[in-house]
């Protein structure tokens, strides 16, 4: 039925749900599964008002912070994975919309689903901000399996 899922998650404890649940569906019908983790640039690129500006060793450390907070919860994902005996891809994007960029992996990688969990924001929690989720499922092109 699916021949690569691809499993976004934002190292939360609900986002962990959606991991658990892709990668059992991924292995229950036999299929290629990538995890994906997306984090963001640095922050600041302009000068601010009071003149400072981020030197190169703020963003390398910006950068290296992110990549260790990624590859924390693709470890945890591994040994999810290994639990469940598959042997899912991890990869870690840098972009500032996390669903664009989810979006873009499931393109590139020819998924033919994409899993992710939903917080369930409702009200003015969801507006302000705003649901990573929801902007997947109204731009992706394949379908997108919600867990709750």
């Amino acid at each position: 039925m699916y021949s690569h899922v691809l499993i976004a998650t934002d190292g939360s404890i609900i986002a962990q749900k959606g991991v658990e649940h892709g990668l059992q569906l991924a292995k229950s019908v036999g299929s290629k599964a990538t995890v994906v983790i997306v984090t963001k640039p640095y922050p600041l690129q302009a000068t601010t008002v009071t003149g400072w500006v981020a030197g190169d060793n703020d963003i390398r450390r910006y950068d290296a912070s992110q990549k260790e907070f990624a590859d924390t919860v693709l470890a945890a994902a591994k040994q999810t994975a290994d639990k469940i005996g598959i042997a899912p891809e991890l990869v870690q994007v840098t972009a500032d919309s996390a669903a664009d960029a989810i979006v873009e992996q499931g393109q590139e990688l020819g998924c033919d689903l994409i899993v992710m969990a939903s917080h369930g924001r409702r009200g003015v929690g969801r507006l302000l901000l705003g649901s990573q989720t929801a902007k997947v499922v109204q731009y992706a092109k394949t379908p997108v399996l919600v867990v709750r």
